[in-house]
């Protein structure tokens, strides 16, 4: 009897191999399952694909402004889904959610002021800091009641600290922060006088039901005027590559300064993003339910696997497709090179400040993660 599978979009395996995929250009030749970098293997929904050859069939690709109809999607989104009431020209279009951090860096703090960012994290955050020539301090990010959080009272505040990088829900380790986390989170920009730059790029990827994404700067008007938040349709629809992200700024003497920071050294974004970011936030919903509900058993999965092998621990993933998996029991030097050299290509914990760790992208199909972890077990089993 053959079992369909009841996601059967998301078991598709594209051949990614020659489509400039940095991904999959980066084991190219060898037997190695890339399993890194933060984009997914799945197909975009065809309402994008659509959109995109409506466009390219018209043939000319100049200049453009931003849409206005996807300022109103934006703002119905926010409200929507998140109780955000939000203004249209509170937003700013990037061609990329980096340079958001690194502009917020750069227009929120002076080269004698010091830039507050958790550790573990996503590497962008402290490379902004370091490229803008920012003092950078630490707030150690540790298990809270089996979950990853950013350790406020020990972080490395002194007086030069004016800006605090945020990352709800966070990469690595997938927690959505609480009402009464981000509160405290509050608390503590207030007292310490800091504006707070919030990536919230992986907040359509909830997994847990029980769990709700809040917007830091929907708290209350204190926040919001304190506050740069950082979103896009990439991660959720798989379009990162095509680059359209919003900074959406509601003080606006902080906005004037994050577009002037931007004005001449960061280009528009391109018209075919534009067009795909339209498309996924109007009809791009019943492909992301489906794509939630997948992620989810993909997710349900790898917990109870890499759970039963020796040696490894992973915590409870609440949102993002990205596992944060703790090999510091591993008896190896280096638990990414180990991986890779059993065919499995996973993101250095190095990377996001803790080399025992590795990351693990599950956005794919299960074929593919089911071939993951038999290399890894199998590795595993060997050392013993």
């Amino acid at each position: 009897m053959t079992v369909h599978s009841p996601h059967p979009l998301f078991e598709q395996h594209t051949d990614r191999t020659h489509s400039n995929s940095i991904k999959w250009n980066k084991y190219q030749g060898r037997d190695i399952l890339p399993m890194w970098v933060a984009d997914s293997d799945f197909k975009v929904p065809d309402v994008i694909t659509e959109a995109l050859h409506q466009h390219v069939d018209h043939g000319i690709f100049g200049y453009g402004h931003p849409p206005p109809r996807l300022a109103e999607l934006l703002v119905e989104r926010m409200q929507q889904r998140y109780d955000w009431n939000i203004e249209p020209d509170w937003i700013v279009y990037l061609p990329g959610l980096v340079c958001g951090l690194n502009l917020a860096v750069r227009a929120l703090t002076d080269e004698n002021q010091a830039v507050l960012s958790p550790k573990p994290i996503y590497p962008p955050f402290t490379s902004s800091v370091k490229l803008a020539n920012r003092t950078l301090k630490i707030a150690p990010v540790s298990l809270q009641d089996n979950r990853w959080l950013i350790d406020l009272e020990q972080a490395e505040i002194s007086p030069e600290t004016k800006l605090l990088l945020f990352c709800n829900p966070l990469n690595p380790g997938g927690t959505v922060y609480r009402h009464d986390e981000l509160t405290a989170l509050l608390a503590f920009a207030e007292k310490h006088d800091l504006y707070i730059c919030s990536d919230e790029i992986h907040c359509d990827l909830i997994l847990d039901k029980n769990a709700r994404h809040i917007p830091f700067a929907s708290l209350n008007n204190s926040a919001a005027q304190r506050s740069v938040t950082l979103i896009a349709p990439s991660k959720t629809f798989n379009i990162a590559g095509l680059g359209a992200s919003m900074a959406i700024i509601p003080n606006p003497v902080l906005r004037r300064r994050f577009i002037k920071s931007k004005a001449g050294i960061v280009p528009d974004v391109n018209v075919l993003a534009y067009t795909a970011a339209q498309a996924a936030y109007e009809s791009g919903q019943p492909w992301l339910d489906q794509q939630l509900a997948f992620l989810r058993q993909q997710r349900d999965k790898l917990e109870s696997e890499v759970n039963a092998m020796p040696f490894l621990k992973l915590h409870h993933i609440e949102a993002t497709y990205l596992a944060w998996i703790d090999a510091s029991a591993l008896p190896v030097a280096s638990p990414y090179k180990f991986f890779e050299q059993a065919g499995v290509g996973l993101s250095p914990g190095a990377d996001f400040g803790n080399a025992r760790f590795v990351r693990l992208n599950f956005a794919c199909c299960s074929k593919t993660l089911n071939e993951a972890l038999r290399r890894m077990r199998l590795a595993i089993k060997n050392l013993i």
